[in-house]
């Protein structure tokens, strides 16, 4: 027989309590939680006292505020109501503060901290009081089975809510020096740390902590960490949701170093296409970045850094700041998403992208920040309902990769002024680095002012100098070998840089030959069989084929081999319009899928005297940055133009540019570019130019960067100066 009846759905008793303690990550963002119901209910201020019990019986902890208070209509329709979403439809505090709470659990986080709750609200001269015990939430079955205790009476006293938290010994136990720290810190964080943020609104954090043991007293108001405005190398701005904008590069390294305004267009620094740019609303970013060398510390502290009492801090105690005050935070309406911003978590992995270039990159230890980003309706950028942190979505991906783009900015002005003030390790020229470690001539000129100085006759003197010749032509050959064998590792370091071409463009020929062998089989034994005449022409049909698909590997191998080979061959007269075209003919196919057309200009007979390896090692690294940069330009033409221009039968220059976005101009004007390690590609190694510079060196030859209207713009000539 069907029975068929209505039931509604009844929460558990303990669903409350669910809501508190497994939605809420930790003891600190309970605190948190309960300080951000104090800014929503437009108070100026929050007290949170931490008070431990002389009988070690347990603890207390109250949290007051001095803010519009509710109404007991308010208490029992809104307050205790799980998941409501009056905050939510409401968006703005009475006074126009934006909501920091929208799902309507935050204040059961007092369900973590202790094992009651005395909620204490005044509002117009009325005072109501609730009493809630959370075991009993456990006890019943359903939620609506708890009876709240509940009174209203008159009173005189100020507009505010207290609440009372009670801690039994066990809770008691888990506050100890180090989570009052770990407080401290999360509060600390908790306000953006720029005051133009909360310029026109004030909000004043109080912490009072007393009689635990081993816990020194404490009561002030939390300010935000002194190391923000004590930075080396700052960048700051707005990024439009388009995301354009102006951003502010600025040091205190030295007294002399003006400020930078750069136009900043996230397209420069990661290939989007303009129509599928995801809209993550407006960025407002500012980041504080710190060397952290001797020196550097040293002027650190300097410049101000003192401990809360006011000393000044040694040098292990200004690392250790660094080490817990560090992270770019991530901030909506003037208060900190956790855990974007803590120590340890790196939400940006600036660590992973130290590792791969420490020369350029910063670790998540050297940068104190904060990212302000808009509504959720405007940015997309959404807290996960645990409070640890935003969902992981396309807005998400898109504010790391303009935060990153943002910092690279710095990064790379960062390196180029250590590099100029002799901070960071010199760039290293291989070659003339081999020449200096085995020349004796210094060693040699000493010895000989000492003998003469000694007296000793000249015979002896020219038979060890004889001696050191002799070495030093020892010598001399082994540095050649390993020049030699240095110069075939920058090949094929190169032959590296294109092997997805390769892979590219053998991939369907490989296909062919995969797929063509059975049928020719298959014929060939046909034709075995029967003598068909027809099928003998089946079968060479598709060895023609097979033919033609193997001339393209022999063709391509062909162009890549002087950046395969073993050994260098010798240096002779190159037909150099020729060896430009083979290298740009390695990449045909690639530039055919991204639109891109080249021209090489010059005499068709000039030769040039040089090693063809260092030619194509040169000319295919410039190609392969053309092409990574001109792929996220959409503008209606990408061209490469090579242009050689001789005097006679002499080498006058060769043009090499391209209509990409082109190089900053003050990246050119420090030749910074040439820099091993330095790039500003997102994943660059920086590798490709100062290769390129140093196979031009060897070959008599330099190359130079100008700044130029459109694109790229090099230019590859005879050296005239000693370098």
């Amino acid at each position: 027989m069907a029975d068929s009846t209505v039931h509604k759905i009844k929460p558990a008793g303990r669903h409350l309590l669910t809501i508190g303690r497994d939605l809420i990550q930790d003891n600190y963002a309970a605190v948190v939680e309960l300080v951000k119901n104090a800014y929503d209910a437009d108070s100026l201020d929050v007290q949170v006292e931490f008070t431990a019990s002389p009988d070690s019986g347990g603890y207390t902890i109250v949290v007051s505020d001095h803010g519009h208070g509710m109404s007991r209509d308010d208490v029992v329709n809104r307050w205790m109501v799980p998941s409501t979403q009056d905050k939510f439809d409401r968006r703005k505090s009475p006074s126009g503060r934006t909501m920091q709470g929208s799902k309507g659990i935050g204040r059961y986080a007092a369900s973590i901290l202790g094992t009651n709750l005395l909620l204490e609200t005044v509002l117009a001269g009325e005072k109501t009081t609730a009493y809630f015990v959370w075991e009993d939430f456990e006890s019943a079955e359903y939620l609506d089975d708890v009876e709240i205790s509940l009174e209203t009476t008159e009173v005189s006293e100020p507009s505010g809510t207290r609440l009372t938290i009670n801690g039994d010994d066990r809770l008691r136990g888990e506050w100890d020096h180090g989570r009052f720290e770990k407080l401290q810190f999360e509060l600390k964080k908790l306000k953006s740390p720029v005051d133009s943020v909360f310029k026109d609104d004030e909000f004043r954090i109080g912490l009072r902590i007393s009689g635990f043991p081993g816990v020194e007293d404490i009561d002030e108001v939390i300010d935000p960490y002194l190391l923000f405005d004590l930075y080396d190398y700052r960048i700051s701005g707005k990024i439009g949701g388009d995301g354009k904008g102006i951003i502010t590069y600025s040091s205190q390294k030295a007294r002399n170093i003006a400020d930078e305004r750069i136009d900043f267009d996230i397209r420069r620094d990661v290939p989007i296409d303009f129509n599928t740019l995801i809209r993550s609303g407006d960025f407002e970013i500012d980041v504080r970045a710190f060397d952290r060398d001797n020196d550097a510390i040293e002027s650190l502290i300097g410049r101000g850094l003192r401990e809360e009492s006011g000393n000044y801090v040694g040098k292990n105690q200004a690392r250790q700041l660094l080490n817990a005050y560090n992270g770019i935070g991530v901030y909506r309406n003037g208060f900190r998403i956790r855990p974007l911003g803590d120590a340890d978590f790196d939400w940006l992995k600036l660590n992973a992208r130290r590792v791969q270039n420490p020369s350029l990159h910063l670790g998540n230890n050297q940068v104190i920040g904060y990212v302000h980003i808009d509504s959720v309706e405007l940015s997309g950028l959404e807290e996960k309902s645990a409070r640890d942190g935003l969902k992981e979505n396309a807005a998400y991906n898109r504010l790391k990769e303009v935060t990153l783009a943002v910092i690279g900015q710095l990064e790379r002005r960062r390196y180029e002024y250590r590099r100029k003030a002799g901070l960071s390790k010199p760039a290293i020229k291989v070659e003339r680095e081999l020449k200096r470690l085995f020349s004796f001539d210094d060693l040699e000129r000493d010895i000989k002012m000492q003998l003469i100085e000694a007296g000793c006759d000249q015979p002896t003197i020219d038979r060890i100098s004889e001696l050191f010749g002799n070495a030093e032509k020892v010598k001399d050959k082994e540095a050649y070998e390993i020049q030699q064998a240095f110069r075939v590792c920058q090949g094929q370091a190169t032959l590296g840089k294109i092997i997805n071409v390769i892979v590219h463009e053998g991939r369907q020929p490989l296909s062919y030959f995969r797929n063509c062998i059975p049928h020719f089989r298959y014929w060939y034994e046909s034709y075995q069989k029967t003598q068909d005449l027809e099928k003998l022409q089946r079968v060479l049909s598709i060895a023609g084929d097979i033919e033609e698909n193997m001339e393209f590997f022999v063709t391509l191998f062909g162009r890549l081999d002087p950046l395969s080979a073993g050994k260098r061959a010798v240096k002779k007269p190159l037909d150099l319009k020729n060896t430009i075209r083979n290298t740009l003919a390695v990449f045909e196919n690639e530039m055919k899928s991204a639109g891109v057309s080249a021209e090489v200009i010059g005499a068709d007979s000039f030769k040039l005297s040089a090693w063809s390896q260092d030619i194509y090692t040169i000319f295919t690294n410039l190609i392969d940055n053309s092409l990574y940069w001109m792929s996220q330009k959409s503008g209606p033409t990408r061209h490469i133009t090579i242009e050689i221009l001789t005097d006679e039968d002499s080498l006058s220059h060769i043009d090499y540019r391209d209509t990409g976005p082109g190089i900053e101009p003050n990246l050119i004007e420090s030749e910074v570019i040439f820099e091993p390690q330095f790039s500003t590609k997102p994943e660059g190694t920086g590798l490709g130019l100062a290769i390129a510079s140093e196979a031009a060196e060897r070959n008599g030859l330099e190359l130079k960067a100008f700044d130029s209207d459109e694109g790229a713009y090099f230019r590859l000539q005879p050296r005239t100066y000693n370098q």
